[in-house]
């Protein structure tokens, strides 16, 4: 029982013998404490219970906390590799209580752990008190029977927990192990406590009290909070001094010699313990969903990576390295952690990039560093603006120049380094500021300036406690919103997605002790700053307050939905189309998707079932959608899809869902969105309009999941009540309709031509009352209920019923208005022109103008009452002429 694994395995198993709850490790990026970058200790994901926010079904649990220090406060980056015990990912044992036992019970509990179930020798245990806490120095000497020497009381904060400047709070206790004399240092306590010699294993937590502004007071519930280092503990139980040399460690850093074949005891030794140390921390970091970035938690990840990479350099590694030691961590980690195993691949590639792209920068980078430290002597620095340079141009982060500097004993003018970044920065501001439109919001550059850009979490989170870092109302910041205001709001860190590439921004909630809001819009300016359009309803939210931020979950799952329908409809259209299909615009939100694409046709209905088709079959695959980081040139010549409208930087997701019959990708897109997890969790895709909307340009307008199954619900109950109305069968309707239409159509000719011959007098035409005017003869008729469009074959047919003459036809509408034809048989064309004719109608009828042919013309004119009228001045024309 000396492995690793079951090590682990033994101190989840004695606990849960004990009453408790075995508990997941939580997530490396903490979802309930905005403060921190990473999670760095067990009790992250507790601390809500021992503040009371939250309550557990058991009152008793434990954890194995997979945990990272390299950013922020807690940072031992630097020291990694060259140390016995420093660690950027380190796991943390623990046990928990939550208002239930408290010191006696955790003592007793702890005691019997290390000396019956780890077996250690309890003469080479040392244990630690608080120097008041007289209650823990009694226990350990009535439960452990520990000699008087070897309880050593610490006055210090080293043996006093506190979560803050307020909140819960107590004495500790620490237990060592003495690795004996041949090592160097002293006892807890003494001048020479930091030698190692005396290493702490575990720390037991008491916490009894509330910290109050000024006061300390007991607390009802007194809680126990524990943390056992499992390297730590390893080594002891391995009979070793040194947490490289546990069996996990010996296991990778053995798969790096094998691949290098340098040996790992020699010169190396450091480069081999960094690349070690820094595969597991980048691994788990991005199986927790962070990728390399130049911002926040992907900026620690960066600088983990790279410097492991470039140790990597150091030992003559020719190709990249790391990701080729993968599969030697999940081997030994991913039966504990099986996020490893799930996200491997992703894990291999976007270490392979990283250290790709890194590679072409590194030599240069490398060059220019000798060059400007030849003439330095050891003790000297780097002038910082070589070191930005470095930074800025070659992507060296500063604590990688200060690295490859310190084997030669040199250093960096930091300072300096700070002052080449903000000059940088200042550049950057004034450049942006003057840049047209987006001039009119030169405040968000400010705002993240100020406080830093926004940290996404929306990929793997729909809720995360966050910082309130910003408010910006009517243009300009301020310190609070009180209830009833809108502003919007900044904070470190948010679920929320901002619009951007056709998909909406999310909306949602945002909650504090006595602060309740609801975010409207999300938004992303500057850059990097995600703002929310947030209204408070109860309370008054600050600068600097910690809330809770929820999505609408359920608007969010429709949003996925739609944008992964997107790219299959996308993937489709070119299918059925042609590759010249391209993006052309988009809007992805919760109640519907369109998508723009350039074509230039119209999609007639065979090719829409057929896109349809294809789109759903891509659904039915419930194929799993997968994400990965890439560099833009490679993933566009890899054959992703570049969609119309987004932004992209140097490196870009690449999402890829279902596949073809080749099995190859049906989909693969450069996307920031978010997406399904598996294509079936669309449900269903159908394309409800398509229209062209620009010259070449054509839109799909379409609907999916419960928005479809909706959709065509309605449709179908809308076919059975036709059926019913028709007497039919759903089947039949169709053909019903179209009989139905064609028996309409006749009935309506039938009905135009009776009114024909009814307007006319007849059979006869209307010939009998045809009058002589002027020796022409002349026939002028005033009907109803005919259509304008119809009065030219009225008037056609009373100029074959005259035989030789003009006729006026005056159509009266039932608004009043009317409209007028005048026909001039062929005889006549010489004498009468039928648009002069028709212009003297309109005038009668209020009208202008009018036009045709000279053996036809059509005019018309407001005021139908005068009928009559307008072709008496028809007639009136004819006796003139």
């Amino acid at each position: 029982m000396s492995g690793v694994n079951e090590i682990r395995s033994a101190f989840l198993d004695y606990f849960a013998r004990e009453g408790h709850e075995v508990v997941p490790s939580s997530s490396l990026v903490p979802r309930n404490d905005p403060t921190l970058m990473f999670t760095n200790a067990g009790m992250v994901q507790f601390k809500n219970v021992f503040t009371g926010l939250e309550t557990r079904p058991l009152p008793r649990a434990v954890t194995a906390q997979k945990c990272v220090r390299a950013g922020g406060k807690h940072n031992d980056l630097d020291n990694v590799g060259y140390t016995a015990r420093h660690h950027t990912f380190f796991e943390m044992l623990g046990n928990f209580s939550f208002g239930d036992y408290f010191k006696e019970r955790a003592i007793e509990l702890a005691w019997r752990l290390v000396t019956k179930e780890f077996g250690l020798d309890p003469g080479r245990l040392v244990v630690t008190v608080y120097a008041e806490d007289e209650d823990a120095g009694q226990l350990w000497r009535k439960i452990a029977g520990i000699d008087e020497r070897r309880i050593i009381k610490i006055a210090t904060s080293d043996n006093f927990w506190a979560m803050g400047d307020t909140g819960p709070c107590g004495p500790c206790s620490e237990i060592f192990y003495d690795h004996g004399p041949s090592i160097p240092g002293g006892p807890p306590g003494s001048p020479d406590q930091d030698g190692d010699r005396f290493i702490e294993i575990w720390n037991l937590v008491f916490m009894q009290y509330e910290q109050v502004p000024g006061a300390r007071v007991p607390l009802p519930r007194p809680s126990i909070d524990t943390g056992m280092g499992l390297e730590r503990v390893a080594a002891v139980l391995q009979g070793v001094h040194d947490n490289y040399d546990i069996d996990l460690f010996r296991a990778l850093i053995r798969a790096c010699e094998d691949i290098t074949n340098v040996p790992a005891d020699g010169p190396h030794r450091a480069s081999h313990r960094v690349i070690a140390d820094h595969l597991r921390a980048a691994s788990f970091l991005i199986a927790d969903g962070v990728m390399p970035s130049n911002e926040g938690r992907g900026y620690v990840l960066r600088r983990i990576m790279r410097r492991g990479m470039r140790h990597a350099q150091l030992i003559g590694a020719r190709e990249p390295l790391m990701w080729r030691l993968v599969p030697a961590l999940t081997r030994e980690m991913g039966r504990a952690y099986p996020e490893l195993l799930r996200a491997e691949a992703l894990i291999a590639e976007t270490l392979k990039l990283e250290e790709t792209r890194f590679r072409r920068t590194l030599d240069r980078g490398l060059t220019l560093l000798d060059e400007a430290t030849a003439r330095l002597v050891p003790g000297a620095a780097l002038d910082g603006e070589t070191a930005f340079r470095l930074y800025d141009t070659y992507g060296f982060p500063l604590d990688l120049t200060e690295d490859a500097l310190r084997g030669r004993g040199l250093t960096v003018d930091t300072a300096g380094f700070q002052v080449a970044m903000e000059r940088q920065r200042a550049e950057a501001r004034a450049a942006w500021a003057g840049s047209g439109e987006a001039a009119t919001e030169t405040v968000w550059y400010g705002v993240k300036d100020r406080v830093g850009p926004t940290e996404f979490l929306g990929y793997a989170a729909d809720r995360a406690e966050a910082v309130v870092t910003a408010i910006v109302r009517e243009g300009a910041t301020v310190a609070r919103l009180e209830a009833g205001e809108t502003g919007l709001v900044v904070f470190n860190q948010t679920p929320f997605y901002g619009e951007s590439g056709g998909q909406v921004g999310d909306t949602g909630t945002a909650r504090a002790p006595g602060v309740s809001a609801h975010v409207t819009d999300t938004q992303k300016k500057a850059d990097g700053l995600f703002v929310h359009t947030l209204t408070v309803d109860t309370g008054t939210l600050s600068v600097g307050d910690a809330v809770e931020l929820a999505i609408d979950l359920g608007r969010r799952r429709a949003i996925r939905a739609n944008h992964s329908a997107t790219h299959l409809l996308h993937a489709a259209l070119r299918t059925v189309l042609g590759r010249h299909v391209a993006q052309k615009g988009s809007l992805v939100a919760p109640d519907r998707l369109r998508f723009d694409f350039s074509h230039p046709l119209p999609v007639d209905a065979a090719e829409l079932v057929r896109i349809e088709d294809l789109t759903n079959a891509a659904v039915l695959q419930n194929a799993a959608v997968t994400t990965r980081l890439m560099a833009v040139d490679e993933a566009i010549a890899s054959g992703a899809m570049a969609l119309f409208g987004e932004k992209y930087g140097d490196e870009v997701r690449v999402v890829s869902m279902a596949h073809d019959e080749t099995g190859a990708s049906y989909s693969t897109e450069l996307c920031g969105g978010t997406h399904v997890e598996r294509t079936g969790d669309i449900g269903l895709v159908t394309v409800v309009a398509e229209a062209g909307v620009a010259a070449g340009v054509r839109r799909v307008e379409a609907l999916s999941g419960a928005a479809a199954r909706h959709y065509l619900a309605e449709q179908d109950r809308r076919v059975r009540g036709l059926a019913h109305i028709l007497k039919a069968t759903p089947d039949e309707v169709l053909a019903r309709a179209e009989t139905l239409v064609e028996e309409r159509r006749r009935l309506e000719r039938e009905l135009v031509d009776a009114r024909r011959k009814l307007a006319l007098g007849g059979s006869e035409g209307g010939a009998s009352a045809a009058k002589d005017v002027a020796g022409t003869r002349f026939l002028g008729r005033v009907v109803t209920g005919i259509a304008p469009k119809d009065l030219k074959a009225v008037a056609d047919d009373a100029k074959k019923a005259v035989g030789s003459g003009v006729v006026s036809v005056v159509g009266v509408a039932e608004d009043g208005k009317a409209a007028v034809v005048v026909g001039v048989t062929d005889d006549l064309l010489g004498r009468f022109d039928a648009v002069a004719l028709v212009r003297r109608a309109s005038e009668a009828l209020g009208g202008k103008g009018g036009g045709g042919r000279p053996d036809l013309a059509q005019a018309g004119g407001p005021d139908g009452a005068r009928a009559e009228a307008a072709n008496a001045a028809v007639e009136a024309a004819l006796a003139d002429a």
